[in-house]
């Protein structure tokens, strides 16, 4: 398949409501559907983040009243694109909420959703402790969607760091992953290059990673730097450490050369493990 397509990740910084979050996510959404971008990828919790005494504390609503769902996919058919909303917090009769991504297509039509499976409970340091488990209930199906380009696995933040599922979203047809985040500037700075780059080297995919910018509002900071990665680990484009957009050109004949050079997703053997007394 040679045909190219334009993406373009839309790197927004952090809100505490959904009025300030839409407004962000319109005018930045608007830039990129005026550079040419058929499908527009926003970050994880697009919808609105803050914290509050030290817990992620993102702004809720029931999906079908989700006042940010709906005025995405209304954005998403007046200009004609397809969205990966990165995530919103969507709330659960339960009293948590599922962290849920959602592509949308053209006509504005919810195509596929995804709750992350993988939950962000770390101990950073003394002041930097997080349970997203606390609040957030964890998806149990991973979830491929087909779009006019191509077969788009999903993914959400500290997913990332579990190699598995990308190696399963890939044999089953993912021609690229989309990876939305709003990953802390201290993790990130030290593993968000080269996780992306090695999901996308070890799947011969390409990887689309909308990431969230700046402080979060009550505490915490998001690292930024959206990054949209080639089937052989090149860095096509990187957001930077600002509010912005960035675009590039992907051709899917790209996953066929880098997948016929390193048939590695064929390779996989089954084996046992061996303890030496």
């Amino acid at each position: 398949m040679s045909e190219t397509y334009r993406i373009s990740c839309v790197q927004t910084r952090p809100k505490a409501d959904f009025e300030s979050a839409l407004e962000e996510a319109l005018r930045l959404g608007s830039e990129a559907a005026a550079k040419g971008a058929q499908l527009i990828l926003f970050p994880e919790y697009c919808g609105g983040l803050r914290t509050e005494n030290g817990r992620l504390v993102p702004p809720s609503a029931p999906e079908d009243t989700h006042p940010v769902l709906a005025r995405l996919r209304r954005f998403a058919a007046e200009k004609a694109v397809w969205l990966l909303i990165g995530s919103v917090a969507v709330a659960s009769p339960c009293g948590k909420i599922f962290n849920r991504s959602y592509i949308v297509d053209s006509e504005g039509k919810v195509d596929a959703r995804y709750d992350k499976i993988h939950l962000f409970d770390v101990n950073l340091s003394e002041k930097e402790i997080f349970r997203e488990s606390a609040f957030v209930l964890p998806g149990t199906h991973a979830v491929v969607a087909d779009t006019p380009f191509g077969r788009i696995g999903l993914s959400i933040c500290y997913d990332l760091r579990f190699p598995t599922l990308y190696r399963r979203l890939a044999q089953i047809g993912s021609e690229a992953i989309a990876v939305p985040a709003a990953f802390t500037k201290v993790t990130g700075s030290a593993h968000w290059h080269v996780l992306n780059r090695a999901r996308a080297i070890e799947n011969g995919c390409y990887v689309f990673a909308p990431g969230a910018v700046g402080p979060v509002p009550g505490g915490g900071e998001a690292y930024g730097h959206s990054l949209i990665v080639d089937p052989w680990g090149t860095v096509l484009a990187d957001g930077g450490d600002s509010p912005g957009t960035i675009v590039a050109e992907i051709n899917l004949s790209n996953v066929d050369i880098a997948r016929s050079k390193i048939p590695s997703l064929d390779h996989d053997r089954p084996f046992g493990i061996f303890h030496e007394l």
